[in-house]
């Protein structure tokens, strides 16, 4: 049996997804579903039973599982970055991962987590080391500080521990996720409703919509996961990204021409775009200044060194194959 924790969250059901198509059901879903619209996220997929996390966390503790688990891909944490309570993201995301690789060593059982590239804060460098890490909000520590246990536990490791870094992360099953859902997600319920899509004014530097991110289609983020888990001598802690920073402008581009393009309309360049009024420019959030990446880049040569070598998806190709199956829906 497999364990996805976070299961029915975003990445954690892409995961449950993947694994029904390659033909596995066995599957425990771990999550909380206080908010029970995540529960949308698992109607299409095939498991073998449901837990919530706290019940799942006491019969680990307690030692209640009779069988041995194939793996447990850890995908369940708060990933609000405006999240202010300390105290709560600390437990949830930093205590229980802890727990979760104690008994996997102890057990011998293969341990797949969820890092965070917020564990960079606002460096210029995205690379697995120590000195390029300086989070720049709780949410950013408590999966910095639990990569920095890892290190310390990996040594005398007993089975597989691999740790990937998301950088910014959209596609499939993110709806319930709010504000914290992907900008492509929100672009195209905008366009949708208004005909426009919004974007920041520049900041750092950088300008209107122009601060660039790393974005990778969770498509690309489920094979990642899957490359370990059938490499189970492969252990570390793994930007996953796809090397290649784009801008925020990119995105609405590429959402916006995918949806015209789906009415029978031509693409239109940035600049048509602006002047048409089509992308739209905000203000900056005061709330966010000081503490929002305006640029990131995975340095993913220790992923390429592992042994991953597929080709990671464009914006352009993953934003327009996103779109293509929200317009389905």
């Amino acid at each position: 049996m497999y364990v996805v924790t976070g299961g029915a969250g975003f990445i954690g059901a892409n995961i449950v997804k993947g694994l029904n198509d390659r033909g596995a059901t066995d599957i425990l879903v771990v999550d909380n579903l206080e908010k029970a619209d995540k529960y949308r996220n698992l109607v299409d997929c095939e498991i073998a039973d449901y837990l919530d996390k706290r019940d799942f966390i006491t019969r680990v503790a307690e030692g209640k599982f009779a069988r041995k688990f194939k793996a447990i891909f850890h995908e369940g944490a708060c990933s609000d970055t405006m999240e202010h309570n300390g105290a709560y993201m600390m437990t949830n995301n930093y205590e229980y991962s802890k727990t979760l690789l104690h008994y996997c060593q102890a057990k011998k059982i293969p341990y797949l987590y969820a890092s965070s590239a917020a564990t960079y804060g606002a460096g210029k460098t995205f690379k697995e080391s120590r000195e390029f890490e300086a989070p720049l909000n709780v949410y950013g520590y408590s999966k910095f500080l639990f990569d920095q246990y890892v290190r310390k536990v990996s040594p005398k490791k007993t089975a597989q521990i691999a740790g990937f870094r998301y950088f910014n992360v959209y596609g499939d099953r993110e709806q319930h996720k709010g504000r914290m859902a992907s900008v492509a997600f929100h672009q195209f319920n905008q366009f949708r409703d208004s005909g426009k899509v919004k974007l920041f004014e520049g900041c750092d530097g950088y300008a209107n919509g122009g601060q660039q991110r790393d974005f990778i289609s969770v498509e690309d983020v489920v094979a990642v996961n899957f490359f370990f888990l059938e490499h189970p001598q492969k252990s570390g802690i793994f930007n996953v990204g796809t090397g290649r920073a784009q801008p925020f402008n990119d995105v609405a581009s590429s959402v916006v021409n995918s949806l015209r393009q789906a009415e029978g309309k031509a693409g239109l360049d940035l600049r048509q775009l602006q002047s048409q009024g089509i992308i739209e420019y905000i203000p900056f959030p005061e709330a966010l200044k000081g503490k929002y990446q305006s640029f990131t880049q995975a340095d993913i040569s220790a992923l390429r060194r592992a042994g991953y070598k597929k080709p990671f998806l464009t914006v352009e190709e993953g934003v327009n194959r996103y779109m293509g199956r929200l317009l389905k829906k």
